[in-house]
């Protein structure tokens, strides 16, 4: 079969790797039909994620259809097509019975944090992801959940992380009736989470970014205002000065590892990797929250250590949530949101490559070219 291989820090290539085959009683095969690149994908392609190995594919946003199961695969059936949450969840586990599916404690057996992703590197399992033409899916009684009839498979596909993620950025934030939030990143997840902000009962939502294509594209999709951190001597007072110099009352951090705009941050933590990753937008959050109000962090970093204002967190009383997206937990209610016309998911895609392709996609989607906004790979077999 055709699949992403990564061969180091910004070198990918499409080649043949074998077919991915049943290896547990609860695995499924699915044929992929769509399979995102995102932006924490990115993360992983510039090696700022320890343990990417080479010749791993990436991929954790993806749909398909069923094409083979494991003997005590009874949720779904060949044939079916579904989405696949990023979790690789077991739902029987201490974790995934309160819901919190990104915590697996079977998924991702040799680690203390996160659960099991696809195609996230070794640090979360090392499960092959969707860039390919075919994914086995492990605990296929659990994640795979049946497209609803008449959904448009790309408003499906980002229903694997994208809404998912934003819409918990926006939870997480605990938005009161009449708050001020601030996203932090209008890449796609800070996008869904601008959106999703209104749906909490915020007052006002603010984004702050650098790219002049991405701010345009979140002030009509998310109804908000929006701000070029670029042109600003210190983001943080400029964010105190326009909320009456109290700050906002929810800060999302939407960015994670490679956020720009402090030399010191990107020296060490996007160059010479001596933290993991680059935290200014954290530093940013912390900062403009106001005092007893709430941070929300899904931009991903990686393990372990962060240079990060730990003393203002106390000194100021705030709350800081974090976690990757409990899919199947939020799925119920999202995909009501899809069918509603609340939420308009594909409207994020602004390319549609083909799977051979790839290559092209992660560089320009890296590079910021095209006004690229989401890139998704199609491969062979669903063209037509």
């Amino acid at each position: 079969m055709l699949a992403m291989n990564y061969r180091g820090p910004q070198r990918v290539r499409v080649s043949h790797k074998p077919m991915p085959e049943i290896k547990h009683p609860e695995d499924a095969i699915v044929r992929v039909t769509r399979s995102c690149i995102c932006g924490s994908d990115l993360h992983l392609y510039n090696g700022n994620v320890p343990d990417t190995r080479v010749g791993m594919t990436f991929g954790h946003e993806f749909i398909g259809i069923v094409e083979e199961v494991g003997s005590d695969v009874h949720n779904v059936k060949v044939g079916d097509h579904v989405l696949v949450p990023f979790n690789i969840a077991c739902g029987k586990c201490h974790f995934c019975r309160q819901g919190l599916y990104g915590n697996c404690h079977e998924s991702n057996t040799q680690a203390t944090a996160v659960g099991g992703i696809f195609g996230y590197s070794h640090t979360a399992g090392g499960y092959d992801g969707g860039q390919a033409e075919y994914v086995r899916v492990p605990y296929a009684n659990v994640g795979p959940t049946v497209i609803p009839p008449g959904m448009d498979p790309d408003d499906a596909v980002m229903l694997t992380d994208v809404v998912p993620t934003g819409y918990q950025a926006a939870e997480m934030g605990g938005i009161q009736p009449g708050d001020t939030v601030v996203v932090f990143g209008a890449g796609p997840v800070g996008i869904m989470a601008a959106r999703c902000s209104w749906l909490f009962g915020a007052g006002r939502v603010i984004v702050l970014d650098q790219y002049e294509y991405r701010l345009e594209f979140v002030k009509n999709y998310a109804n908000c205002e929006v701000y070029n951190f670029k042109e600003m001597d210190d983001p943080v007072v400029f964010i105190k000065r326009i909320t009456d110099w109290m700050g906002a009352d929810v800060v999302i951090d939407a960015v994670g590892a490679e956020a720009a705009g402090s030399a010191l941050q990107t020296i060490t933590g996007r160059k010479t990797l001596l933290q993991a990753g680059s935290a200014t937008a954290l530093h940013w959050a912390i900062n403009s929250v106001k005092k007893g109000g709430i941070v929300s962090i899904v931009g991903v970093y990686g393990p372990t250590d962060n240079l990060v204002p730990i003393g203002n967190v106390v000194n100021k009383g705030l709350t800081l949530r974090a976690n990757q997206a409990s899919v199947k937990r939020l799925l119920p209610r999202l995909i009501e949101h899809v069918q509603n016309g609340v939420l308009n998911p594909k409207a994020l895609i602004t390319h549609r490559v083909p799977l051979e392709e790839a290559a092209d996609a992660y560089r320009m989607f890296s590079s910021k070219l095209d006004n690229c906004i989401k890139p998704v790979l199609i491969p062979p077999s669903a063209r037509f």
